[in-house]
């Protein structure tokens, strides 16, 4: 059985913000909180996912909003 690496950025909170989360090989991880994306860029690096497409096409689940997103203005 393959487990397919799911990233997914959080509506923007309350307190601001979107939490990133990451489902790997049967573990959910909380990565932190992105005010832009270039901070989910940085939190994918640290996490060891380089070169990750943030486009709405690409492997992330845009939830509450795309990557243009920051604010609670939807």
């Amino acid at each position: 059985m393959t487990d397919r690496t799911e990233i997914v950025i959080h509506p923007v909170s309350p307190r601001g913000g979107r939490k990133v989360t990451v489902h790997a090989l049967g573990v959910d991880a909380d990565l932190g909180r992105a005010f832009r994306p270039e901070d989910v860029t940085e939190l994918l690096r640290r996490a060891g996912l380089e070169n990750v497409d943030l486009s709405v096409e690409g492997p992330i689940r845009w939830e509450g909003g795309g990557p243009e997103v920051w604010t609670g203005d939807v």
